[in-house]
């Protein structure tokens, strides 16, 4: 089973449920696809660790083959390409790798180099696969990381997704069984947790809320889950013990047991305990 854990915006708490629930879990994958600031590794501290580069493909013009018929520079929907000064321009910052300007070139002057855009680090926490996907400093987008991480996947996983409702997130959520919706009782997270709440309804996955800082209910979020026949599978209390151990980097479900069942009860309520 593969799990997204899902947010509107940072700081929500994905994280939070999903380190705490691969680790009440005791065994199974977790995939940090947060590639630009993935955060999981401080609470799992994997071992064993191995890394992986990541490449993506560029155009790469021969001069010399080029006839400067601008066939890739029309195809190019994402308006990567160029002609300027009598040769083809790429610009990698929005190219998107689908190699059609290789495909419709009559001359065959392109061909496709590769480009380290981030890694892989492979390690293990105890019985949990623990994969972490980071993205070089300056790269436009992730989705190439993501995707190699995602097929690390191995038994129950659970995958921790960028914030927000982007590509990336959609990457991250296709293949998921189940999304589990991590909101924020004010007015700012429920504002961009409708968003991601659209996103999962829109490709038609099966989807949960988990309520995490909550002192007491917030109307507002409460209606919308109820109009929406949104189910609130638990809610994590705006409690000192949870944030003191999280700022140390300690994973809460591993020295709470009140924390840990908490957990245990989400996962056998979204068919993830064995």
């Amino acid at each position: 089973m593969k799990i997204a854990c899902l947010s509107g915006k940072g700081g929500a708490g994905k994280t939070l449920v999903a380190v705490n629930l691969i680790a009440a879990a005791e065994k199974g994958t977790y995939i940090d696809c947060d590639v630009e600031e993935p955060n999981g590794r401080i609470f799992l501290k994997p071992e064993n660790i191995k890394t992986e580069v990541v490449n993506t493909l560029l155009p790469e013009f021969d001069a010399e083959k080029c006839s400067g018929c601008k066939e890739c520079v029309r195809f190019c929907r994402f308006h990567a390409l160029m002609y300027v000064k009598e040769k083809p321009m790429v610009f990698s910052e929005v190219c998107h790798s689908c190699g059609g300007c290789m495909l419709v070139c009559p001359e065959n002057a392109i061909t496709e180099k590769p480009k380290a855009i981030g890694v892989l680090e492979v390690g293990n926490h105890e019985n949990i696969n623990v994969v972490t996907g980071i993205l070089n400093p300056g790269e436009a987008t992730g989705v190439a990381v993501i995707r190699k991480a995602l097929k690390k996947s191995k038994g129950l996983t659970v995958i921790d997704c960028p914030p927000g409702s982007a590509c990336s997130v959609m990457e991250c959520v296709m293949d998921s069984d189940y999304c589990l919706l991590v909101a924020e009782p004010t007015a700012f997270g429920l504002h961009n947790f409708k968003m991601v709440y659209e996103l999962v309804t829109l490709i038609g996955k099966k989807c949960g809320v988990v309520i995490n800082k909550q002192d007491k209910p917030y109307e507002p979020l409460e209606q919308f889950c109820k109009e929406n026949k949104l189910e609130i599978l638990t809610r994590i209390p705006y409690d000192k013990q949870i944030a003191s151990l999280s700022a140390k980097g300690q994973i809460v479900a591993g020295k709470d047991s009140k924390t840990r069942q908490l957990f245990k009860d989400l996962l056998q309520k979204i068919g993830g305990a064995e």
